[in-house]
């Protein structure tokens, strides 16, 4: 596909409904023609002047803040809100040059429904970094809504400003950047992002100060990025540096989706999940990981981890109750998993 024919592909896809999910297709090549992809959208408005492009339609309403920082440096600020289960897809075209990485930091709140009482705004927060060339799926439920930051650094600005000596061994991030493809997701490793992104969020909602506030900004960025990196050697990901075929990212990116559906449910098994995505168990058991850094089943768990200690500080839920919500055979399971995993019984963590 080349940039004269985005406009017919956007007419075939824009929208297309496939598995309960409306496709929204955006060009990834560079952060300059990802904008003018979007531009082209009918159902969007742009603000050249203050940087901004807005949208309010039937399936989502989202503004998108973006920033020059430098030459190879841009930050982009995304708020949505979801109208309908959408897939982005982040896609290329030929004619254009691909060496943009993208580091992706995102809050997104969703509602949990309880019974007879109001709904609870629960967090999920994660990191994501794709490389150039690589066709990034990602699935936005209806009823959510949060903010995500995109980092985008070309490779020229990662030779002048990243080290290895920095964060890990020499050569380490050398050999990670010098790969071709590559998607990988973190949970919540940063604690210090979030104050981070509150102070970026606020500079670039100056709309009338932009080149004033450049510096700020890049200070800022800076250390959104180093936070990343001080925090994402934990696993042996990034050293290891493997890189999978797009088609294999796609079905990841499915393999979330259904385990995330089914938290509420014991997890579903390996053989069901790779027969649903036509691969095999061995195959995807390591893409998987590769992708997350955890077995299908640990990251069914930690997800379910995360959602009862959220419903915890959240609610006033029993904690019995928590233990059937987050599919454990009985509450004292619970109490052992959740003590073992953040150190305190649950009844201890909802006093303290």
């Amino acid at each position: 596909m080349t940039t004269n024919n985005w406009a017919n592909h956007i007419q075939k896809y824009l929208f297309l409904l496939k598995d309960d999910f409306f496709e929204l297709p955006y060009l990834s090549n560079s952060p300059q023609v990802m904008l003018d992809s979007l531009i082209k959208l009918p159902i969007v408005k742009h603000n050249p002047s203050k940087q901004i492009i807005i949208t309010d339609n039937a399936f989502w309403k989202g503004t998108m803040r973006y920033r020059t920082i430098d030459d190879g440096f841009w930050i982009l600020e995304t708020n949505l809100e979801m109208n309908e289960n959408i897939l982005a897809k982040a896609t290329y075209t030929q004619d254009h040059t691909k060496d943009y990485y993208i580091l992706s930091f995102s809050v997104f709140e969703y509602r949990f429904p309880v019974k007879d009482s109001e709904d609870i705004v629960l967090l999920s927060t994660c990191w994501t970094f794709y490389k150039p060339d690589t066709e990034v799926a990602t699935y936005f439920y209806k009823g959510t809504k949060g903010k995500f930051f995109n980092i985008a650094i070309n490779k020229e600005w990662v030779d002048k400003n990243l080290k290895s000596d920095k964060f890990c061994k020499k050569g380490v991030l050398e050999r990670f950047f010098n790969s071709q493809k590559g998607f990988y997701t973190w949970l919540d490793i940063a604690p210090k992002a979030h104050v981070l992104s509150k102070k970026i969020s606020n500079i670039l909602e100056s709309d009338d100060q932009i080149e004033l506030t450049r510096a700020a900004l890049k200070k800022n960025c800076l250390k959104l990025i180093t936070e990343f990196f001080s925090n994402s050697f934990e696993d042996s990901r990034i050293e290891d540096n493997i890189s999978l075929s797009n088609l294999d990212y796609a079905n990841v990116a499915k393999v979330e989706k259904m385990i995330l559906h089914n938290l509420h449910s014991s997890f579903l098994g390996i053989e069901a999940i790779a027969d649903a995505v036509n691969t095999s168990a061995t195959k995807l058991k390591n893409n998987f990981k590769t992708v997350f850094g955890f077995s299908m089943l640990q990251y069914h768990k930690e997800k379910n981890m995360l959602l009862a200690k959220q419903l915890i500080q959240n609610s006033q839920i029993e904690i019995q109750i928590i233990a059937v919500i987050t599919a454990f055979e009985s509450a004292s399971k619970f109490t052992a998993a959740f003590k073992k995993r953040f150190g305190e019984l649950p009844s201890v963590f909802r006093e303290n």
